[in-house]
């Protein structure tokens, strides 16, 4: 029986691996799951006791310390810290105790803040980064050259998945930390509720940025970790281990807001703050490679805004 570590079981991209894993039929595997509060990943001995005691067959990193702009922004030493040192920690003595599968979850935030688009896996430091995210996007560009060079030198399969913008069931709604999706739900939701006539959203509006479920995103993981690791290598070349999972479709900001609006069933205006920052232009991933290794996103942009809709009325508030 095979035993798989999910790291972050709790967060929105961890839970919705476990939630495919079972739902693929592997329920019959031997699941370990920690509460961070029972296992603290920055905590490089307790890191490398859980794995010479539980000595699991396969990982999937998803923890991870995650924000939108306004956290990122006032976090930084946070956001680099403890994102370094989780990834470091699991991905080393997970090598130590002999795992020879992992995977590492990373983000879109890894490229040029002026990459041309859409952005394929060689656009990884050819550039500078976004400034509103830097700390956050060097932490996981470490996370994939931890993989690729444990592999190179100890022969190691792990891979490395960085999709685009997510949102969904278990996204995190606080007021002032979350990305723009599960923001822009609250705020609206907060506004119609109280028969507000405008929300004022950050930014010009103008920004273009890429959006995918979940579900997708699990179902993307999962997929990657399955390959054999000819073809896997075979669609990756030394220093560009990583590989993009996105929709392959962008939406500016304004028709997000307007989209989340007529989902909720706002009627009032949405405004733009121009003095707030807007964060990178544009950013379209190119997932062209895992395309053509069979997996294909399956959730549209207004079928997954619903689904995340009904996922915050549900768990998130009390306007039921």
């Amino acid at each position: 029986m095979n035993k798989i570590y999910i790291a972050g079981h709790r967060g929105m991209a961890g839970s919705a691996i476990l939630r495919n894993l079972w739902a693929k039929g592997l329920g019959t595997c031997d699941f370990v799951v920690k509460t961070h509060r029972e296992h603290d990943l920055t905590n490089q001995a307790a890191v490398r006791t859980f794995f010479q005691e539980e000595k699991p067959d396969q990982v999937y990193l998803a923890a991870a310390k995650v924000g939108g702009i306004h956290a990122n922004n006032s976090y930084p030493a946070e956001f680099i810290y403890q994102n370094l040192m989780v990834e470091a920690n699991v991905i080393h003595e997970a090598w130590q105790a002999g795992v020879q599968k992992l995977l590492f979850l990373g983000s879109s935030c890894i490229y040029p803040k002026q990459a041309p688009q859409p952005m394929s896996e060689s656009a990884l430091l050819t550039g500078t980064l976004e400034s509103t995210n830097e700390p956050y996007a060097i932490a996981k560009i470490a996370g994939i050259k931890l993989c690729e060079s444990y592999n190179r030198q100890y022969g190691t399969d792990y891979r490395s998945v960085m999709p685009t913008n997510l949102y969904g069931i278990g996204d995190n709604y606080h007021p002032e930390n979350s990305h723009v999706i599960p923001a822009l739900i609250r705020r609206v939701y907060e506004a119609k509720s109280k028969n507000a006539p405008v929300v004022s959203i950050w930014g010009t509006g103008t920004p273009r940025r890429e959006f995918l479920y979940i579900d997708d995103m699990a179902a993307a993981c999962v997929h990657v970790m399955n390959l054999d690791k000819a073809t896997y290598e075979a669609h990756t070349t030394p220093m560009q281990s990583h590989i993009n999972a996105g929709s392959g479709e962008d939406i500016t900001i304004k028709e997000l807001a307007l989209t989340i609006a007529k989902v909720i069933g706002y009627e009032g205006s949405i405004s733009f703050d121009s003095t707030k920052p807007d964060g990178t232009p544009r950013k379209l991933m190119d997932s062209s490679r895992l395309n053509n290794l069979g997996w294909q996103a399956s959730v549209s942009l207004e079928d997954g805004l619903r689904l995340a809709c009904s996922d915050f009325l549900k768990n998130h508030t009390n306007f039921q």
